[in-house]
């Protein structure tokens, strides 16, 4: 009995060992250093900048007045858009159009956004070298706000250095962040939207371009660097 119990034991060894080693005969090599999804995005030949680069251009130059988007620019807040949408328009996008979603997103469903990190550097980038910054979004405006608070904190800027946000509404056919731009005196705007860019150009102000997440709430994608602009490397998140 102990000679069958010895064997049985060697037979399972020589399959445990077998299996392991058939493990590791099919474990591929690593052949190339592969290619992540933030590499993907570089592929086409259009004005790719750094946040270096960026910064760079701007030496020598007095403090400026800079404006940025804020939905899919410096936050992914696709979340309190999705539940907008579920909530109160499933079928179609009606829900922009409904005043009680806009009190919701502007007051309590932004503790759901995400803070991009290109907004973040862009922000502080720019807050080292004096710079005031400005923040143009197309959401209607409502009678209460916490969009400020949420930027200024977890953008990381100092309360003394925070303008309250501009909400320039969307009304079709018309860039309402035009007149904002100018009254601010804007040299640079940071934008995903190609109406973003649009209004920069119509004002001669540098328009440059953040990429828009792909699982964005907000579709279908734009093509960015259709115009000729600078595009934000990896500021797709």
């Amino acid at each position: 009995m102990r000679k069958v119990t010895l064997a049985f034991s060697a037979i399972v060894l020589v399959f445990g060992l077998n299996s392991m080693a058939q493990a590791k005969m099919f474990m591929p090599e690593q052949v190339n250093s592969g290619v992540s999804v933030a590499d993907l995005a570089q592929r086409h030949a259009v004005h790719w900048v750094s946040v270096g680069q960026i910064k760079r251009s701007l030496q020598n130059q007095p403090a400026m007045a800079v404006g940025f988007d804020i939905d899919d620019t410096v936050l992914f807040s696709s979340p309190g858009f999705y539940r907008g949408k579920l909530e109160y328009s499933p079928n179609d996008n009606s829900y922009l159009k409904n005043p009680v979603f806009w009190e919701k997103m502007n007051n309590e469903w932004d503790k759901f956004s995400m803070p991009k990190k290109i907004g973040i550097e862009l922000v502080q980038m720019h807050l080292k070298r004096g710079d005031d910054i400005y923040f143009i979004t197309g959401r209607t405006k409502t009678k209460t706000e916490a969009v400020t608070k949420y930027l200024q904190e977890n953008l990381h800027i100092p309360a003394d250095k925070m303008n309250a946000v501009i909400f320039a509404g969307d009304e079709p056919g018309k860039n309402n962040k035009i007149s904002w731009m100018r009254e601010h005196k804007l040299k640079i705007y940071y934008g995903d939207a190609d109406a973003d860019i649009a209004a920069a150009r119509a004002l001669n102000i540098r328009g440059i371009r953040i990429l828009r997440a792909s699982n964005s709430s907000y579709q279908p994608l734009p093509k960015a660097g259709r115009f000729g602009e600078e595009i934000v490397i990896n500021s797709e998140y």
